[in-house]
């Protein structure tokens, strides 16, 4: 998603933090590096019942697939329109829901055929979805993520997004992890934990170094995005724009806290 600017993010020994509301760091820890296809330019991504599901962005390249894990071998796949640059989905129940970038709409697919079932529409930009049981989460781009009615699509309320009473903007990627959203920080290597009953940051993760020096190419391989979650084994995957692994990993606790730099 392509809004200018970035939210820095200043990190302190935890001895030395001056801020009450400072946040823990985690590191992380590689369980599994798994294949991923290097020309999938990653917006959306999900596990479930034993698959990955992904959608792709670009214009004349937007894509949904289902994945095998373990091989990268795309099992079924199908093009958003060529008009359309493809953004994040979300399954609810035998659904599966995608948002286009810019152009206010959205489609709805059956899970198992991937066949087109009708399109919604919503005002600005779409970024990515994730569901929480009882509604479909939104982000946009902007500090605050939409609640949507997963049965009409329609806006039902905002989470406003802070850290240290600061707006978060550029949420990329999203997942429901144990009650929390984890969500990427689009062009960055940081991955947030929002409390989704607050708003409020409460834990930041350094992904940076998965992806080694000579596993990019100049020019092609884009920043991280992309966050899956399989609940029934407690595995968390992340991965990137046209990254050519797909990681399972831990996150640890440095002893850190964070905070937006001014």
């Amino acid at each position: 998603m392509r809004a200018s600017g970035l939210a820095w993010i200043a990190v302190a020994a935890t001895a030395t933090a001056a801020c009450d509301a400072a946040v823990p760091v985690y590191t992380y820890e590689v369980i599994h590096a798994y294949p991923h296809d290097r020309h999938a330019f990653t917006e959306g991504l999900l596990f479930h019942r034993g698959f990955l599901y992904e959608s792709t962005g670009l214009k004349k390249e937007s894509s949904i697939r289902k994945v095998q894990l373990e091989t990268g071998t795309v099992l079924r796949s199908i093009h958003i329109p060529a008009q359309y640059f493809g953004e994040g989905i979300v399954i609810w129940k035998q659904r599966l829901i995608s948002l286009t970038w810019k152009a206010g709409i959205g489609f709805v697919f059956d899970l198992d055929t991937l066949k087109l079932q009708k399109t919604f529409h919503y005002p600005g930009e779409g970024w990515a979805l994730t569901q929480d049981g009882t509604h479909l989460i939104m982000s946009d781009g902007t500090s605050d993520l939409r609640l949507l009615d997963p049965r009409t699509l329609g806006e039902t309320g905002r989470i406003h997004v802070t850290l240290d009473g600061t707006p978060v903007a550029n949420l990329n990627e999203l997942e429901w992890v144990k009650g929390e959203i984890y969500a990427n920080l689009w062009q960055t290597d940081w991955m947030l934990r929002i409390d989704p009953g607050t708003g409020h940051v409460t834990g930041l993760a350094d992904l940076s170094g998965l992806l080694g020096p000579s596993e990019r190419i100049a020019g092609e391989t884009d920043v991280l995005n992309g966050i899956a979650y399989d609940a029934a084994h407690d595995r968390l995957f992340v991965t990137g724009k046209k990254w050519p692994k797909l990681f399972e990993i831990r996150l640890k606790p440095t002893g850190e806290t964070a905070q937006l730099g001014r």
